[in-house]
């Protein structure tokens, strides 16, 4: 029995660790992270996600290096780098899907 709920405990961490993540992303400004880096809560550091801009349908692949945001229905901060290829920065928040690579 204990097999089996270790291998389905398995099976169900790969399942949910690729499952997409929708939410808001906003930007921030740091002068000394000039990549296409992210901030999240809870993934591993050195994760790449691609983060598609659900209101224009752009995309760009990020590596993350921070925690947040913490701020409510916000699911990630992007570089500002990240945010000009996403096309974000007048908008300053978007509507994002968040894709574990």
């Amino acid at each position: 029995m204990k097999v089996i709920l270790a291998v389905f405990a398995a099976l169900l961490a790969t399942v949910s660790a690729k499952a997409d993540e929708y939410g808001l992303a906003t930007f921030y400004f740091n002068p000394y992270h000039g990549g296409m880096i992210a901030a999240h809560r809870t993934l591993p550091f050195g994760t790449q996600v691609r983060v598609n801009n659900l209101d224009n349908g752009r995309s760009v692949i990020v590596t993350i290096v921070d925690r947040g945001p913490f701020v409510r229905g916000r699911i990630i901060d992007v570089s500002t780098s990240a945010a000009d290829v996403l096309g974000m920065r007048r908008a300053g928040v978007v509507h994002v899907r968040l894709e574990r690579l």
